[in-house]
């Protein structure tokens, strides 16, 4: 039994159907004033990564300032489009139900997230996976550009050894950035990524989705 379980948020635990784009392109245009023609790749990126490269592509300059501004305008657009992010996305089949039996069993979970944490805060809190995770021991777009970094930040902040923890995410840099981390992975292809990519990626395991609970719960305590 791993102490600590870290997860992916999108497409690992849910989906939003589009709404996340949405979100964002609102959010660039209200701290740059211009109206976004096209995002940078988001695939298992940071925001601040993100950010970075959709300024670069409508040339505007980046500053951590903007970031910051970005940060707080994205935050609170998924805020006041809560009720719409409920109905429009939702949990992944069996999220849930592996969160909460890992909760019950007194495993440590968090979140290692290319999502700045107030974002974070609202699509967990939105699908009702909020209690099974402490916030406080993730990782965010905040913290640094790529999944290694975060997760490193993550056990840094539990207190937990690299060997302790399993990490489940759903695209190939999730894959390469747990193992630069030294962490085991997890892959589940409920995002983009083919099995044969998260496995070729190095994944120590590749699950079709969460929905088996016997099968997830025999990967995680592999």
């Amino acid at each position: 039994m791993p102490e600590l379980v870290l997860w992916d948020i999108d497409h690992t635990l849910m989906a939003m159907r589009g709404l996340g784009r949405a979100l964002w392109a609102q959010a660039f245009s209200e701290v740059t004033g211009v109206s976004m023609r096209e995002q940078a790749d988001v695939t298992g990126s940071t925001e601040r990564v993100i950010l970075r490269e959709t300024a670069r592509l409508h040339g505007i300059p980046y500053t951590e300032d903007l970031f910051t501004e970005f940060a707080r305008a994205l935050g609170g657009a998924h805020v006041r489009r809560a009720a719409e992010l409920r109905e429009r996305g939702h949990a992944l089949p069996g999220a849930a139900a592996v969160l909460s039996t890992l909760a019950g069993q007194g495993v440590r979970q968090s979140v290692v997230t290319g999502n700045v944490r107030a974002v974070a805060e609202v699509k967990l809190a939105t699908f009702g996976l909020d209690s099974y995770v402490n916030l406080a021991e993730g990782a965010y777009g905040e913290d640094g550009e790529g999944r290694p970094e975060l997760l490193r930040r993550a056990l840094a902040r539990a207190e937990v050894l690299p060997g302790a923890a399993v990490f489940l995410g759903d695209t190939p840099a999730d894959v390469t950035g747990g193992r630069a981390a030294g962490v085991r992975v997890i892959a589940v292809a409920t995002g983009r990524a083919s099995a044969d990519e998260l496995r070729a990626a190095g994944a120590a395991e590749v699950l079709g989705s969460l929905a088996d609970l016997p099968a997830v719960m025999a990967a995680i305590n592999a």
